[in-house]
């Protein structure tokens, strides 16, 4: 099975334990990420998190996710699917360099053949919301 990625990755002049804290603030998360607001859920393996994604282009959504993975200062992994033919994932990944600096990624894969012609077909619009998480985190996390 074929998957697509688009990823951000941006340097934080904070550390690691800051910008956990905003990751792991799941009903804070309207409060500087601009694609998912609405966040409710439990960090914790296969717990559920509902959110609204708000990207610029396409029709505001709620989605009811899973976690597939996450380790405390270091990354959160969502996953949904939809049918057999589309999966997302949903990740954000921080690389402490330093103390006090770190590498964050955010990013989608996409899987299925549905899965590749969404990132096909809204490519620029998800660019655009990897750039705007990741501008605001750092804003943010800063």
């Amino acid at each position: 099975m074929e998957t697509t990625r688009i990823e951000r990755r941006i340097g934080v002049r904070a550390p690691r334990e800051r910008i956990w804290e905003l990751v792991a603030d799941l009903p804070g998360w309207d409060r500087w990420n601009p694609v998912e607001t609405t966040v409710e859920g439990t960090i914790a393996y296969g717990g559920s998190i509902a959110l609204t994604e708000s990207i610029s282009g396409l029709p505001e959504r709620r989605a009811l996710v899973r976690v597939a993975e996450w380790q405390p200062y270091a990354q959160l992994v969502w996953m949904e699917k939809r049918g057999l033919w589309f999966s997302a994932i949903r990740y954000f990944e921080i690389d402490e360099l330093e103390p006090g600096g770190c590498i964050v990624a955010n990013g989608f894969i996409f899987s299925g053949l549905r899965g590749e012609m969404h990132f096909d077909r809204h490519r620029k619009a998800l660019r655009g919301a990897v750039d705007a998480v990741a501008g605001a985190l750092k804003a943010a996390a800063e």
